[in-house]
């Protein structure tokens, strides 16, 4: 996992002050001094050129062999489209309904609270992805965990909730992104949707199913920088489209901004905590951080941790922008009447708006957040090809062929389908999903800094991630609690095989 890129330095300027010191530096050539000038040029090029591409680095053959590491050709801009696709999506969708528990100042402090914290887990995660002293670079976030905690530990603690966000992220991207295909459907082709037999939402799931296989056929992380470019456009595009038409509309008669009743004190703290697990649940992404990084050629002179917090920072800036006018627009515009089972903010905008506002309007705004699962879908799904394929080669020390390669996306696909159909009430349980993922967001970067970065004891960053890791572990125990307390009061429609 972490032995990816292996860096040998010799004759540093530390070493050789401490040679001096000791009386014991490698006596000078007697044929150095004697060299011209032309000489001397040479071996300064021939220096600088190594430390160009990689300086002296020993690359790990299995990792050229991975549908992450194989391309390590990315810049600033791949890492700003992966970041904007992995980090902005449908789960923005549902930022009101966190607001309509939390109120306007609870949730824009909570919102602002966890923008914040993220980002600096998110800076944390980028300066840990490569370990200057012994050169290696961690290009999954499993592979950090276990260098960090051990190999048990790590494993236990990275790799159920990183294959979760991945697979489950993946699984509700069917389910979202086949009922819009289906809305769209309604929308645009009304007239043919009355005449023919619609299809069914399990045919729309697979529909979507097949697209996304098909476009799961891109080989590597690198590949699919044109995907991720398309589906930030499409999210940036249906986040701003939603909050704008959600403002220049006429509100609701009944709307209102009191938050629901709860029948007892433990009730309403809990509503509380589910509320935060869905603003936890809105910033995920970082399970894929080091893989975004790990597609960048890096050396001591450019280490990949500029061009990758460049990207980043530009990312974020644009994802604050839809996030915030999205969830707090939202509220204004629908306050406490944000459907609950799902769908958030487009689903209220078509129940509210649907009939005064334009069908080209609604069924571009249904098209591009189908784009936008299509291409999450293959983001999300690339930590789960690269772990599929390092079990074979890990076991075969080769490459898997084609014929593997494209039969492991078809099988995830149809796993993935098959989750879908069988659970359609994943997506209420965004609250829960949000807290199981959050110590990967919030809590195991800062812990990650401490083992590994060493701070001194009791300085500033000692306590400052000590603190927000404890902390992050809490809030985590705690929105786990209230998402499960929430779901046996309010109760979930669960219906095995029967998606609506």
């Amino acid at each position: 996992m972490g032995t990816e890129l292996k860096v040998v330095i010799s004759d540093t300027p530390v070493e050789t002050n401490q040679a001096r010191e000791r009386g014991t530096e490698t006596p000078k050539s007697p044929f150095a001094a004697a060299a011209s000038p032309i000489v001397k040029k040479a071996i300064a090029s021939v220096q600088g050129y190594l430390e160009e591409v990689g300086h002296f680095t020993r690359i790990d053959p299995q990792e050229a062999w991975l549908p992450i590491t194989e391309s390590r050709n990315g810049n600033a801009y791949y890492a700003a489209f992966h970041t904007l696709s992995s980090g902005i999506g449908v789960q923005a969708l549902l930022l009101p309904l966190a607001f309509a528990t939390l109120g306007w100042a609870g949730g824009i402090v909570s919102l602002t609270t966890a923008f914040v914290w993220q980002l600096y887990t998110l800076w944390l995660l980028i300066q840990l992805h490569e370990s200057v002293p012994s050169g290696t670079r961690y290009s999954r976030y499993l592979g950090l965990s276990v260098a960090a905690f051990g190999n048990k530990l790590g494993k236990v603690m990275a790799l159920f909730p990183t294959m979760y966000l991945s697979g489950g992220t993946c699984v509700t991207l069917i389910m979202i992104g086949g009922g819009t295909m289906r809305i769209f459907f309604q929308t645009v082709c009304e007239t043919a949707a009355q005449e023919f037999n619609p299809l069914t939402t399990i045919e729309w799931y697979l529909v979507f199913t097949c697209s996304a296989i098909v476009l799961a056929q891109l080989p590597n992380l690198n590949s699919i920088a044109g995907v991720s470019l398309m589906g930030a456009i499409t999210a940036i595009t249906y986040c701003t489209t939603i909050w704008v038409v959600s403002l220049t509309k006429e509100r609701p008669i009944d709307v209102s901004y009191r938050a629901p009743g709860a029948k007892s004190d433990v009730a309403r703290i809990c509503d509380i905590l589910n509320a935060l697990g869905i603003i936890a649940f809105a910033f995920r992404g970082h399970n894929l951080v080091l893989e975004i990084q790990g597609t960048m050629p890096s050396s001591l002179k450019r280490p990949s941790r500029l061009p990758m917090w460049r990207g980043v920072r530009a990312s974020y800036a644009i994802i604050a922008m839809c996030l915030f006018p999205l969830a707090i627009g939202g509220y204004w515009a629908y306050g406490n009447l944000i459907p609950t089972n799902g769908g958030g903010m487009l689903k209220a905008m078509y129940k509210y708006h649907g009939h005064d506002t334009s069908t080209l309007i609604l069924g571009f705004t249904s098209l591009f957040v189908v784009i936008n699962c299509l291409t999450s879908f293959q983001i999300y799904a690339m930590p789960v090809f690269d772990n599929l394929e390092l079990r074979y080669t890990s076991n075969t020390s080769k490459p898997c062929p084609w014929w593997l390669r494209r039969g492991i996306r078809i099988f995830f696909g149809c796993l993935a389908f098959f989750i879908a159909v069988a659970l359609p009430f994943l997506p209420s349980l965004a609250g829960l999903i949000g807290g199981v993922a959050l110590p990967v967001t919030l809590a195991y970067p800062c812990f990650m800094w401490i083992v590994m970065k060493k701070p001194q004891r009791y300085g500033a960053m000692w306590c400052l991630n000590w603190a927000l890791g404890c902390l992050g572990m809490i809030l985590s125990v705690l929105l786990v609690i209230g998402a499960i307390w929430t779901i046996v009061r309010l109760g979930v429609e669960v219906h095995f095989f029967k998606p609506k």
